[in-house]
């Protein structure tokens, strides 16, 4: 079974990319961040032809966040229910008996601000609620844009991002509480290449100096990490016309 997650940065705009990506990798289930998408307007009906279920939750123009399954997807719930949210930020769903849940972390803006303090709140409920559903769902994959780059080996220049959104001490604690409620970071798993990355800026050659974060993960319960066989990132749709800049990240799991 393979599992993926992508920001793809509108779904309107670029819809050809995420159907030409899973033609060229058929994965079994596709998790989107930032659809930017009232639900009227999402393609049911293009991912359906490319052979897709789906689950979805959105809004005009900002956030929104999808899951793309091959199998049945039962048991939907839309946003934290411990986290009233107008914002749609998560989409769960269980998929031949892994939870799957997708989610799109808050950016934070600027460390201090109003929008950082959102994103620790948001994080802070998020562990609550996943540690509940742990209990009810052994096996359980958090898939998603997390904003947050949990190592300085995750980050193209940990010195000029020092203390900044993303990378501050508050986040990566934040992303370590994660784990501590019993995930594993899947493609930490297995020996990778250095300065690894799933987003670049589009600006100042971003993507072609590689100059990038890992902030797109796949977490994995302890009890479903032993079945990954392998993590990896997918730089190739970042190199397309017009692309997102964030790029896939996939885990095998043998199950």
């Amino acid at each position: 079974m393979k599992i993926a997650t992508w920001n793809v940065n509108s779904l309107k705009v670029r819809l050809p990319h995420v159907l030409q990506w899973l033609e060229d990798n058929p994965v079994d289930v596709l998790c989107l961040q930032e659809t930017k998408l009232t639900d009227d307007k999402f393609p049911v009906m293009e991912i359906g032809a490319a052979g897709y279920q789906v689950a979805f939750t959105g809004q005009k123009t900002y956030n929104g966040v999808a899951i793309l399954s091959k199998k049945p997807v039962t048991d939907i719930v839309k946003n934290n229910p411990l986290f009233p949210d107008e914002q749609q930020r998560i989409v769960a769903a269980t998929v031949d008996n892994i939870r799957i849940v997708c989610a799109y972390v808050p950016n934070g803006q600027a460390v201090g601000s109003e929008k950082y303090s959102y994103k620790l709140d948001w994080l802070r409920s998020l562990t609550q609620w996943l540690a509940e559903e742990r209990q009810k769902h052994p096996y359980l994959a958090l898939l998603g844009d997390y904003n947050i780059a949990p190592e300085d080996r995750d980050v193209y220049d940990p010195v000029a991002w020092e203390g900044n959104v993303l990378v501050s001490p508050p986040e990566r604690d934040a992303f370590r509480a994660l784990q501590d409620i019993d995930f594993i970071d899947a493609y930490r798993l297995f020996e990778q290449p250095e300065k690894s990355y799933s987003w670049w800026d589009y600006r100042q050659l971003g993507f072609q100096k590689n100059r990038g974060l890992r902030i797109d993960h796949i977490l994995l319960s302890k009890a479903l990490a032993p079945h990954c066989t392998a993590c990896t990132i997918d730089r190739i749709p970042r190199k397309w016309t017009q692309p997102s800049d964030h790029t896939p990240v996939i885990a095998e799991l043998d199950i």
